[in-house]
């Protein structure tokens, strides 16, 4: 079963509240008037009462401005590894109702080369990150490895052979890549094939691909991804912790997403 963060965050704050503000309106009234003084706030009340403040403070945070992610796969290498935990800015893209995910302030547009964190079309309860690499209306093509948009060709420059961050040569070759005015780095792996094709990205979606290209499940593979579907942009690296690989790398920690 998933377990959907935002509607227990919300159900918890909600049940916090109404439970301190009906004991604040009605029942504390009562003790107070109590001659022996004998009644006390019961536990329920002071947990209510200590904890929907903190509630409130994390839900508007998470809901409107920032949300914790960790990277589980490597789809988005070598920008993100496997074991980063990234931050996403929740109004670059309009700020939503939490759980409903409907917006209700504009505050921004998706960006070409932004790298950003969306509700998968095909399982929408999970929570994927790839590059958008297609706005609106644009005509997208993959071919031999090179990336076409509108029709013009995405050079990539040569940087050399990918090295894990222990200094492990891998098969994949790094390549640099310029979308819009973010430059950041691909993986190509040369004896691999990775799905072609042609797509006109429809009006009120994106198109989006991994940074491995070779290795991620992408647009490509499933279509698009529609604007109501954007959760928000990543921005910042602030921890890594492979659990099964290199433990902490402290080199990556505070590192900004390109």
């Amino acid at each position: 079963m998933d377990f959907d963060v935002a509607f227990v965050l919300v159900a918890a704050t909600a049940v916090a509240g109404v439970v301190w503000g009906v004991d604040a309106l009605i029942f504390s009234r009562q003790r107070r008037g109590d001659p022996a003084g004998e009644a006390k706030e019961p536990v329920i009340v002071e947990y209510a009462r200590s904890f929907f403040p903190v509630l409130l403070v994390v839900l508007v945070l998470r809901s409107f401005i920032v949300e914790p992610f960790r990277i589980p796969s490597g789809s988005m290498m070598p920008t993100l590894l496997v074991g980063d935990f990234i931050l996403v800015n929740k109004f670059s893209y309009g700020i939503r109702w939490p759980v409903l995910n409907t917006k209700f302030f504009d505050t921004g547009e998706p960006a070409r080369g932004d790298v950003a964190v969306f509700r998968y079309p095909r399982q929408p309860q999970l929570d994927y990150i790839k590059r958008i690499v297609g706005l609106p209306g644009d005509h997208i093509a993959y071919y031999n490895k090179t990336l076409y948009i509108n029709g013009q060709e995405i050079e990539l420059s040569k940087a050399g052979p990918y090295r894990t961050p222990s200094g492990v040569s891998q098969s994949a070759m790094v390549f640099g890549e310029s979308l819009g005015e973010v430059t950041h780095d691909v993986l190509i792996t040369p004896a691999k094939f990775g799905l072609e094709g042609e797509w006109i990205v429809p009006t009120g979606h994106y198109f989006v691909m991994g940074d491995n290209r070779d290795n991620s499940n992408d647009g490509r593979y499933w279509g698009y991804v529609p604007e109501d579907h954007l959760v928000g942009r990543a921005f910042m690296i602030w921890m890594n912790w492979d659990w099964g690989g290199e433990g902490i790398l402290w080199s990556r920690i505070g590192n900004m997403i390109n």
